[in-house]
């Protein structure tokens, strides 16, 4: 059956927090059965069970009374393993379910789908952003989330690990998708959709952008899109494939980020190298301020460098950061050798040559991550070696990169500068999605 059988507005359960114990406010009547509670409240898991007052439960459920009770939640970690990692005091509307699983007690935020828009939209960019921009996120996501919960409905004995991918002595390709909860639909960081409930502002543009396309989703043969998005595509958009398993969905294709269609073979290494190297028109090349600040989160506005950026590592900090992640001595690093490229430039298999030995990883975030302390702003780079000893061992090298994410759906900022331009958010979809059709399910 569909989450949307009968035509209704179906509920969605967000993991936010997991911890040894969680401790929150009820701002407002809240039921526990025949119970009403209200301010201060501290759970913790116990033998299996969630203990509150000095009683254990399989699990608890607070239920607000009115529609507007909420509750807040302390130590709440948003970022997990970026730049700008850290916690926050964030409250939520609707109901509170407490659950314990691998001994940490879970807290459960469940609500309608449309109100849990209103606070992913304020929470994946700023509710100052254009109308237009705003109406495209709702529908995206709106449609991730719709599809996620579908397949958790439909499959929910599956193992739903969200990686794969090969481990040999000498290569490592995995990838890491987010279909891996088992105790709710979504979680509430980048992981999933960044949803931080009611703690950010909402504008009444975004309550306007969610009602005016309420139900909306992209479908492609029937089915609701798995609709991705990223910050910046770096002037274009990346396949499915590339990134995650290695299936096709037309509707997750590579795009040129403008209002031209002469995208480049990018997979191509010379292709890639000139594309990286330049700077080309695109919609989501720009550094205009009014724009950009519409779209990112403060946190987010202290990176500046995403449509083309550079970093440079020294012999002995480059192979700290792969000794992280390859378990095995390569010895000094000789070069970074992309074996084989995405649509959009970045690269998917990456060799990395040492004196000893060398080692393939893949695919893109483990790229990122085996290169960054905390992960590279794209896999789309090319490297540059500098001062050579007589072995060719290289002193220094520098990587010069296009983009910031993976780069598959929409592009945020390049939407932004579409909707700016005076593009509809429908025309906005179809651009980022080739093949997609927008339907309204109830």
């Amino acid at each position: 059956p569909s989450v949307t059988d009968g035509g209704r507005e179906p509920q969605v359960q967000v993991g936010i927090v997991g911890g040894a114990e969680v401790s929150f406010t009820l701002n407002g009547r809240y039921r526990v059965g025949d119970t009403e509670a209200q301010g201060p409240q501290r759970v913790t898991a116990e033998a299996g069970r969630v203990s509150w007052n000095n009683v254990t439960y399989d699990q608890l459920d607070f239920v607000p009374v009115g529609q507007t009770d909420s509750f807040t939640l302390e130590d709440v970690v948003i970022g997990v393993g970026f730049h700008w990692q850290r916690k926050e005091r964030q409250t939520f509307l609707g109901g509170l379910k407490l659950i314990v699983d691998g001994g940490k007690v879970w807290a459960i935020n469940h609500l309608p789908v449309e109100k849990y828009l209103e606070s992913v939209i304020s929470s994946e960019m700023k509710a100052t952003s254009g109308l237009e921009l705003l109406k495209a996120h709702a529908v995206i996501s709106r449609s991730w989330l719709l599809a996620q919960m579908e397949k958790r409905q439909t499959a929910p004995m599956e193992p739903r690990g969200g990686t794969g991918g090969t481990d040999k002595a000498d290569e490592r390709i995995v990838w890491y998708d987010r279909e891996d909860h088992q105790l709710f639909d979504v979680c509430a960081d980048d992981h999933c959709q960044r949803y931080q409930g009611i703690t950010k502002e909402t504008s009444p543009d975004v309550a306007r952008a969610v009602g005016a396309t309420r139900g909306e989703v992209l479908t492609y043969g029937g089915k609701i899109c798995d609709a991705r998005f990223s910050k910046c595509c770096g002037g274009a958009t990346e396949e499915f494939r590339y990134c995650w398993e290695n299936l096709r969905k037309p509707y997750l294709s590579a795009v040129r980020d403008s209002a031209a269609d002469d995208l480049p073979d990018l997979s191509r290494e010379a292709e890639a190298q000139r594309w990286i190297r330049s700077h080309p028109e695109s919609f989501c090349n720009t550094r205009e301020r009014r724009i950009l600040s519409q779209v990112l989160n403060d946190y987010d506005q202290e990176t500046t460098d995403f449509y083309r950026w550079q970093v440079e590592y020294s012999q002995e900090q480059l192979r700290r950061l792969i000794a992280r992640v390859v378990d095995k001595d390569l010895g000094p690093i000789l070069d970074l050798v992309a074996e084989e490229r995405g649509k959009s430039g970045r690269i998917s298999r990456l060799r990395i040559e040492g004196v000893k030995a060398s080692f393939t990883i893949g695919k893109e975030l483990e790229i990122r991550r085996a290169l960054s302390q905390t992960h590279l702003y794209s896999s789309a780079f090319v490297v540059d070696r500098f001062d050579l000893d007589p072995q060719g061992v290289p002193a220094r090298f520098r990587l010069t990169g296009a983009g910031w994410g993976h780069g598959v759906g929409l592009c945020q900022i390049g939407a932004a500068v579409m909707g700016d331009r005076g593009y509809a958010y429908d025309e906005i979809l179809l651009h980022y999605y080739k093949h997609a059709e927008l339907k309204r399910i109830y």
